[in-house]
């Protein structure tokens, strides 16, 4: 948690990407709050790839 994610997930259309902090894993959910202040909601079996990330300088 606290930590600059990037997430790619699974929809119907192909692949979406969130860039953020990891607010919260629980669940079966994670949580990324993306820079503009929304709140992405990704449940963990759409997660296709995620890692940390550095935070822009």
């Amino acid at each position: 948690m606290g930590k600059r994610v990037t997430t790619r997930r699974r929809v119907p259309e192909g692949f979406r990407d969130a860039v953020g902090e990891l607010e919260f894993w629980r669940n079966g959910v994670l949580g990324v709050r993306k820079r503009d202040g929304s709140l992405v909601e990704i449940p963990e079996e759409t997660l296709a790839a995620a890692k940390v990330v550095m935070k822009p300088a």
